[in-house]
Protein backbone atom coordinates (compact mmCIF):
# COMPACT_ATOMS: atom_id res chain seq x y z
CA UNK A 1 0.00 0.00 0.00
CA UNK A 2 1.39 3.37 -0.96
CA UNK A 3 1.59 6.14 1.59
CA UNK A 4 1.51 9.84 0.85
CA UNK A 5 4.74 11.79 1.42
CA UNK A 6 5.52 13.11 4.89
CA UNK A 7 5.05 16.86 5.38
CA UNK A 8 7.82 18.30 7.54
CA UNK A 9 6.64 20.85 10.08
CA UNK A 10 9.26 22.88 11.99
CA UNK A 11 8.22 23.68 15.57
CA UNK A 12 11.57 24.68 17.09
CA UNK A 13 15.25 24.03 16.52
CA UNK A 14 15.26 20.74 18.41
CA UNK A 15 11.74 19.71 17.47
CA UNK A 16 10.86 17.97 14.23
CA UNK A 17 7.36 16.97 13.30
CA UNK A 18 6.33 15.03 10.23
CA UNK A 19 2.74 14.96 9.09
CA UNK A 20 1.30 12.22 6.96
CA UNK A 21 -2.04 13.00 5.38
CA UNK A 22 -3.77 9.65 5.05
CA UNK A 23 -6.23 9.41 2.17
CA UNK A 24 -9.60 7.75 1.94
CA UNK A 25 -9.58 3.98 2.05
CA UNK A 26 -12.50 1.58 2.14
CA UNK A 27 -14.28 3.77 4.73
CA UNK A 28 -16.01 7.02 3.83
CA UNK A 29 -13.66 8.80 6.25
CA UNK A 30 -13.83 9.08 10.02
CA UNK A 31 -15.26 12.17 11.69
CA UNK A 32 -15.78 13.39 15.24
CA UNK A 33 -19.20 13.83 16.89
CA UNK A 34 -19.32 17.42 15.66
CA UNK A 35 -18.62 16.34 12.09
CA UNK A 36 -14.97 17.37 11.90
CA UNK A 37 -12.44 15.05 10.22
CA UNK A 38 -10.47 12.93 12.67
CA UNK A 39 -6.81 13.79 13.16
CA UNK A 40 -4.60 11.57 15.32
CA UNK A 41 -1.33 12.78 16.78
CA UNK A 42 1.20 9.95 17.00
CA UNK A 43 3.96 10.73 19.49
CA UNK A 44 6.82 8.24 19.10
CA UNK A 45 9.63 7.74 21.60
CA UNK A 46 12.40 7.28 19.05
CA UNK A 47 12.06 6.55 15.34
CA UNK A 48 15.70 5.46 15.22
CA UNK A 49 14.47 2.16 16.69
CA UNK A 50 12.99 -0.32 14.23
CA UNK A 51 10.43 -1.43 16.84
CA UNK A 52 8.87 2.04 17.00
CA UNK A 53 9.16 2.53 13.25
CA UNK A 54 7.10 -0.60 12.67
CA UNK A 55 4.36 0.72 14.93
CA UNK A 56 4.43 4.07 13.10
CA UNK A 57 4.11 2.39 9.70
CA UNK A 58 1.22 0.26 10.91
CA UNK A 59 -0.59 3.27 12.41
CA UNK A 60 -0.25 5.18 9.14
CA UNK A 61 -1.45 2.25 7.03
CA UNK A 62 -4.48 1.59 9.25
CA UNK A 63 -5.35 5.28 9.43
CA UNK A 64 -5.25 5.52 5.64
CA UNK A 65 -7.77 2.68 5.42
CA UNK A 66 -10.07 4.52 7.82
CA UNK A 67 -9.78 7.95 6.18
CA UNK A 68 -7.92 9.43 9.14
CA UNK A 69 -5.13 12.01 9.09
CA UNK A 70 -2.05 11.25 11.20
CA UNK A 71 0.55 13.74 12.43
CA UNK A 72 3.77 12.10 13.62
CA UNK A 73 6.33 13.45 16.06
CA UNK A 74 9.67 11.87 16.97
CA UNK A 75 10.98 12.61 20.47
CA UNK A 76 14.38 11.08 19.62
CA UNK A 77 14.50 9.59 23.09
CA UNK A 78 14.08 12.93 24.89
CA UNK A 79 11.14 13.26 27.30
CA UNK A 80 11.29 17.08 27.45
CA UNK A 81 11.10 17.31 23.66
CA UNK A 82 8.14 14.96 23.69
CA UNK A 83 6.24 17.16 26.17
CA UNK A 84 6.64 20.09 23.77
CA UNK A 85 5.58 17.99 20.81
CA UNK A 86 2.40 16.83 22.49
CA UNK A 87 1.65 20.39 23.56
CA UNK A 88 1.83 21.25 19.87
CA UNK A 89 -0.67 18.45 19.12
CA UNK A 90 -2.99 20.00 21.69
CA UNK A 91 -2.66 23.50 20.22
CA UNK A 92 -3.46 22.02 16.80
CA UNK A 93 -6.59 20.46 18.31
CA UNK A 94 -5.98 16.89 17.26
CA UNK A 95 -8.88 14.52 17.90
CA UNK A 96 -6.83 11.90 19.76
CA UNK A 97 -3.22 11.12 20.67
CA UNK A 98 -1.39 7.80 20.39
CA UNK A 99 1.49 8.11 22.84
CA UNK A 100 4.68 6.04 23.16
CA UNK A 101 6.56 7.67 26.07
CA UNK A 102 10.25 8.42 25.56
CA UNK A 103 11.08 7.53 29.16
CA UNK A 104 9.83 6.98 32.67
CA UNK A 105 10.56 10.49 33.93
CA UNK A 106 7.62 12.88 33.55
CA UNK A 107 5.84 10.39 31.29
CA UNK A 108 2.50 11.41 32.79
CA UNK A 109 2.88 15.12 32.02
CA UNK A 110 1.66 14.92 28.39
CA UNK A 111 -1.32 12.77 29.39
CA UNK A 112 -2.39 15.34 32.00
CA UNK A 113 -2.09 18.14 29.45
CA UNK A 114 -4.19 16.22 26.93
CA UNK A 115 -6.79 15.39 29.56
CA UNK A 116 -7.17 19.09 30.39
CA UNK A 117 -7.88 19.69 26.70
CA UNK A 118 -10.35 16.76 26.59
CA UNK A 119 -8.20 14.89 24.09
CA UNK A 120 -8.16 11.10 24.71
CA UNK A 121 -4.78 9.38 24.87
CA UNK A 122 -4.02 5.79 23.87
CA UNK A 123 -0.68 4.62 25.24
CA UNK A 124 1.45 2.01 23.44
CA UNK A 125 4.34 -0.09 24.82
CA UNK A 126 4.82 2.17 27.85
CA UNK A 127 2.14 3.43 30.23
CA UNK A 128 2.68 6.21 32.81
CA UNK A 129 1.69 4.55 36.11
CA UNK A 130 0.47 7.80 37.66
CA UNK A 131 -1.59 8.94 34.66
CA UNK A 132 -2.36 5.96 32.38
CA UNK A 133 -3.91 6.38 28.96
CA UNK A 134 -7.55 5.61 28.23
CA UNK A 135 -6.29 2.26 26.95
CA UNK A 136 -2.83 0.72 27.09
CA UNK A 137 -1.73 -1.49 24.19
CA UNK A 138 1.41 -3.55 24.61
CA UNK A 139 2.97 -6.98 24.74
CA UNK A 140 2.33 -9.01 27.86
CA UNK A 141 6.00 -8.62 28.73
CA UNK A 142 5.73 -10.41 32.07
CA UNK A 143 4.39 -13.59 30.49
CA UNK A 144 6.74 -13.32 27.50
CA UNK A 145 9.86 -12.80 29.61
CA UNK A 146 8.86 -15.72 31.81
CA UNK A 147 8.57 -17.93 28.71
CA UNK A 148 12.00 -16.78 27.55
CA UNK A 149 13.51 -17.39 30.98
CA UNK A 150 12.08 -20.90 31.13
CA UNK A 151 13.57 -21.67 27.70
CA UNK A 152 16.98 -20.40 28.85
CA UNK A 153 16.84 -22.51 32.01
CA UNK A 154 15.96 -25.61 29.99
CA UNK A 155 18.82 -24.99 27.55
CA UNK A 156 21.31 -24.66 30.41
CA UNK A 157 20.03 -27.59 32.43
CA UNK A 158 19.03 -25.33 35.31
CA UNK A 159 22.55 -24.05 35.97
CA UNK A 160 24.54 -21.03 34.87
CA UNK A 161 25.92 -17.57 35.53
CA UNK A 162 23.61 -14.93 34.12
CA UNK A 163 24.32 -11.34 33.12
CA UNK A 164 21.33 -9.04 32.46
CA UNK A 165 21.55 -5.93 30.31
CA UNK A 166 18.56 -3.90 31.40
CA UNK A 167 16.52 -1.40 29.44
CA UNK A 168 15.78 2.13 30.59
CA UNK A 169 15.09 1.69 34.28
CA UNK A 170 11.52 2.34 35.35
CA UNK A 171 9.92 2.14 31.91
CA UNK A 172 7.00 -0.29 31.59
CA UNK A 173 8.80 -2.85 29.37
CA UNK A 174 11.94 -2.84 31.53
CA UNK A 175 9.96 -3.39 34.73
CA UNK A 176 7.72 -6.09 33.25
CA UNK A 177 10.49 -7.99 31.47
CA UNK A 178 12.57 -8.01 34.62
CA UNK A 179 9.59 -9.29 36.60
CA UNK A 180 8.73 -12.09 34.17
CA UNK A 181 12.30 -13.37 33.86
CA UNK A 182 12.66 -13.33 37.65
CA UNK A 183 9.53 -15.46 37.90
CA UNK A 184 11.24 -18.06 35.73
CA UNK A 185 14.47 -17.85 37.74
CA UNK A 186 12.57 -18.46 40.97
CA UNK A 187 12.22 -22.08 39.87
CA UNK A 188 15.89 -22.46 38.99
CA UNK A 189 18.15 -21.73 41.98
CA UNK A 190 21.10 -23.06 40.01
CA UNK A 191 21.01 -20.05 37.67
CA UNK A 192 22.70 -17.14 39.42
CA UNK A 193 22.47 -13.49 38.38
CA UNK A 194 26.11 -12.41 38.71
CA UNK A 195 25.75 -9.00 37.05
CA UNK A 196 23.00 -6.67 35.87
CA UNK A 197 23.24 -3.12 34.60
CA UNK A 198 21.26 -0.80 32.38
CA UNK A 199 22.32 -0.24 28.79
CA UNK A 200 19.31 2.00 28.03
CA UNK A 201 18.10 -0.14 25.10
CA UNK A 202 21.22 0.83 23.05
CA UNK A 203 23.52 -1.57 21.20
CA UNK A 204 26.68 0.53 21.55
CA UNK A 205 26.18 1.01 25.27
CA UNK A 206 25.38 -2.69 25.69
CA UNK A 207 28.64 -3.58 23.97
CA UNK A 208 30.61 -1.50 26.49
CA UNK A 209 28.61 -2.75 29.48
CA UNK A 210 28.91 -6.38 28.35
CA UNK A 211 32.68 -6.03 27.97
CA UNK A 212 32.93 -4.92 31.59
CA UNK A 213 30.64 -7.72 32.75
CA UNK A 214 32.67 -10.42 31.00
CA UNK A 215 35.91 -9.06 32.38
CA UNK A 216 34.58 -8.86 35.94
CA UNK A 217 32.81 -12.25 35.77
CA UNK A 218 34.68 -14.63 33.39
CA UNK A 219 32.27 -17.46 34.21
CA UNK A 220 29.24 -15.77 32.62
CA UNK A 221 27.60 -18.30 30.30
CA UNK A 222 24.18 -16.65 29.84
CA UNK A 223 23.55 -13.08 28.67
CA UNK A 224 20.10 -11.56 28.40
CA UNK A 225 19.54 -8.24 26.69
CA UNK A 226 16.09 -6.91 27.56
CA UNK A 227 15.95 -5.70 23.94
CA UNK A 228 17.45 -7.23 20.80
CA UNK A 229 19.77 -4.27 20.33
CA UNK A 230 21.37 -4.96 23.71
CA UNK A 231 21.62 -8.69 22.97
CA UNK A 232 23.48 -7.80 19.78
CA UNK A 233 25.85 -5.57 21.75
CA UNK A 234 26.45 -8.43 24.17
CA UNK A 235 27.11 -10.83 21.28
CA UNK A 236 29.70 -8.44 19.87
CA UNK A 237 31.42 -8.17 23.24
CA UNK A 238 31.40 -11.94 23.78
CA UNK A 239 32.91 -12.56 20.36
CA UNK A 240 35.65 -10.06 21.10
CA UNK A 241 36.38 -11.83 24.38
CA UNK A 242 36.52 -15.22 22.68
CA UNK A 243 33.49 -16.51 24.61
CA UNK A 244 30.28 -18.21 23.50
CA UNK A 245 27.60 -17.72 26.14
CA UNK A 246 23.92 -18.38 25.47
CA UNK A 247 22.58 -14.97 24.39
CA UNK A 248 18.91 -14.02 24.23
CA UNK A 249 17.08 -10.82 23.44
CA UNK A 250 13.55 -9.44 23.33
CA UNK A 251 11.49 -7.48 20.74
CA UNK A 252 11.78 -9.48 17.55
CA UNK A 253 12.65 -6.47 15.42
CA UNK A 254 14.13 -7.23 12.01
CA UNK A 255 17.74 -7.04 13.22
CA UNK A 256 16.92 -9.39 16.10
CA UNK A 257 15.12 -11.90 13.91
CA UNK A 258 17.97 -11.95 11.41
CA UNK A 259 20.48 -12.35 14.24
CA UNK A 260 18.58 -15.38 15.56
CA UNK A 261 18.39 -16.88 12.06
CA UNK A 262 22.17 -16.47 11.70
CA UNK A 263 22.87 -17.81 15.18
CA UNK A 264 24.40 -14.53 16.36
CA UNK A 265 21.95 -14.66 19.26
CA UNK A 266 20.14 -17.78 20.38
CA UNK A 267 16.56 -16.60 20.88
CA UNK A 268 14.25 -13.63 21.14
CA UNK A 269 10.59 -12.87 21.84
CA UNK A 270 8.82 -11.47 18.78
CA UNK A 271 6.34 -8.71 19.57
CA UNK A 272 3.30 -8.04 17.38
CA UNK A 273 4.23 -4.49 16.39
CA UNK A 274 2.05 -4.34 13.29
CA UNK A 275 -0.97 -5.56 15.23
CA UNK A 276 -0.39 -3.06 18.02
CA UNK A 277 -0.26 -0.21 15.52
CA UNK A 278 -3.59 -1.23 14.00
CA UNK A 279 -5.15 -1.69 17.42
CA UNK A 280 -4.08 1.76 18.57
CA UNK A 281 -5.86 3.44 15.66
CA UNK A 282 -9.00 1.34 16.10
CA UNK A 283 -9.02 2.01 19.85
CA UNK A 284 -8.61 5.77 19.35
CA UNK A 285 -11.56 5.76 16.94
CA UNK A 286 -13.69 3.69 19.32
CA UNK A 287 -13.04 6.18 22.10
CA UNK A 288 -14.06 9.07 19.85
CA UNK A 289 -17.28 7.18 19.03
CA UNK A 290 -18.04 6.91 22.75
CA UNK A 291 -17.41 3.18 22.93
CA UNK A 292 -16.03 1.60 26.08
CA UNK A 293 -12.49 0.28 25.61
CA UNK A 294 -10.40 -2.00 27.85
CA UNK A 295 -7.96 -0.27 30.20
CA UNK A 296 -5.29 -2.73 29.02
CA UNK A 297 -4.93 -4.71 25.80
CA UNK A 298 -1.94 -6.99 26.28
CA UNK A 299 -0.80 -9.17 23.38
CA UNK A 300 1.27 -12.37 23.43
CA UNK A 301 4.80 -12.48 22.03
CA UNK A 302 6.26 -15.46 20.18
CA UNK A 303 9.42 -17.32 21.14
CA UNK A 304 11.84 -17.53 18.22
CA UNK A 305 14.96 -19.70 18.53
CA UNK A 306 17.87 -20.39 16.19
CA UNK A 307 16.20 -23.70 15.29
CA UNK A 308 13.13 -21.92 13.89
CA UNK A 309 14.49 -20.97 10.46
CA UNK A 310 11.13 -21.22 8.68
CA UNK A 311 9.43 -19.09 11.30
CA UNK A 312 12.22 -16.49 11.12
CA UNK A 313 11.82 -16.27 7.35
CA UNK A 314 8.07 -15.84 7.76
CA UNK A 315 8.49 -13.00 10.29
CA UNK A 316 11.01 -11.22 8.06
CA UNK A 317 8.61 -11.43 5.12
CA UNK A 318 5.52 -10.42 7.10
CA UNK A 319 6.05 -9.12 10.62
CA UNK A 320 3.19 -9.92 13.00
Amino acid sequence: MKTQPAIAVSIMATLALSATACGRGGDAGASTSDGKPVTIGLSVANLQADFFNQIKQSVEAEAKKKGVKVIVSDARGDAATQVNQIQDFISRQVSSIIYIPAGATAAGVPVKAAQRANIPVVTVDRNPPDVPGKSFIATDSVAAAKTLGEWVIKQKGGKGQLAILQGQIGTTPQVDRQKGFQQALAGAPGVKVVSQQTADWAQDKAYSVAQDMLQAHPGIDIMWGQADAMALGAAQAAKGAGKKPLIVGFDGDYAGIKAVAKGTIDATMVQQTQKMGRMSVDTALDILKGKKVPAQQLQPAFLLTKDDQAKAAQYIKTHP
